[in-house]
């Protein structure tokens, strides 16, 4: 059976370090699985390792001005994962956006639900916390996988409502290419104490204002992206919105980034802790590393011998 490794847990964990490294031993590329980098010209604030452009798989699949959905996601890396074993390679698939590896890996039978609008019209006239609640009563784990960024958006969170209400009265109906890969997969997942997490955050974003993030988002809305499309609802973008309009402080716009982006990282691990085929590991064990390439040539060493 072909092989996919996952390596997913919340913001700020080194994930794609860790994964650079398993690639090398085990003859493996990289699948970015996570929301915010599809989107091309948005590198800074959405941690793109811009040296490993090319080496990465899942950088910049969308404009900055185009919407890109899950379905779209399920698409490119269904490709992306069969050629990279008719090469010989295996996928390692990797991100803190629990719905992409969930679509990807089980499949997502809600993930092209067609537009209602009947029901759209219905959810206009309601808030975001209103519109927060009904998704929480419909579909408690998608709530619960949300960023902050998709929690103050009415029209996400409209769409995330008509998905679930879609999904339940398909009754298991399939929409499109929604089945998840076929694989031998092992799932790692990195985790950390929320202090330890927090500190980690919090230093990340100041690097992220020291590259010049300001710069970044000033360039794009020179070249017509707008605050109200969905690529600008992403964290550390959003938050810079009071900045250019009010003249905001930038110790503000960090202050309530770290916070979002700490909330975020809460939340994602609501989601994946759901998962129990997720093997968890702390980055803040020094040996954290060496127990997860033990665990990898393992599983490796199996699949291999299995096929022998």
């Amino acid at each position: 059976m072909k092989k996919l490794l996952i390596v997913c847990g919340p913001t700020a964990t080194g994930k794609t370090e860790l994964a650079l490294k398993l690639s090398g031993i085990i003859g493996g590329e990289i699948i970015s699985a996570d929301s915010r980098q599809v989107y091309k010209g948005m590198n800074i604030g959405t941690g793109k390792d811009m040296d490993k452009v090319g080496k990465v798989l899942g950088y910049d699949l969308a404009l900055p001005t185009e919407e890109f959905s899950v379905a779209a996601y399920m698409k490119f890396a269904g490709k992306a994962i069969k050629s990279l074993w008719e090469k010989g390679k295996i996928p390692i698939l990797v991100g803190g956006t629990g719905l992409y590896i969930k679509a990807v890996v089980d499949g997502i039978g809600t993930s092209e639900v067609p537009r209602n609008e009947t029901l759209r019209k219905n959810l206009e006239t309601k808030g975001v916390d209103e519109l927060f609640d009904i998704l929480a009563s419909d579909d408690p784990l998608r709530a619960a996988g949300m960023n902050s960024s998709d929690m103050k958006n009415p029209r996400r969170l409209i769409r995330a409502i008509e998905i679930a209400i879609g999904g339940i009265e398909s009754k298991g109906k399939k929409h499109g290419n929604t089945e998840g890969v076929n694989a031998d997969t092992l799932f790692i997942g990195l985790t950390a104490p929320k202090e330890y997490l927090d500190t980690r955050i919090s230093k990340r974003v100041g690097k992220r204002i020291f590259q010049g993030i300001e710069r970044e988002i000033d360039t794009l809305l020179k070249r017509g992206v707008t605050w109200d499309m969905q690529s600008m609802y992403s964290l550390g973008y959003r938050q810079f919105r009071g900045y250019f309009e009010e003249g905001e402080s930038i110790d503000r716009v960090v202050e309530s980034w770290v916070r979002e982006e700490q909330k975020y990282a809460k939340r994602q691990m609501v989601w994946f802790k759901k998962d129990k085929r997720i093997n968890w590991f702390e980055v803040n064990d020094p040996e954290y590393s060496k127990k997860v390439e033990e665990m990898v040539k393992n599983w490796y060493t199996r699949a291999n011998a299995k096929k022998n």
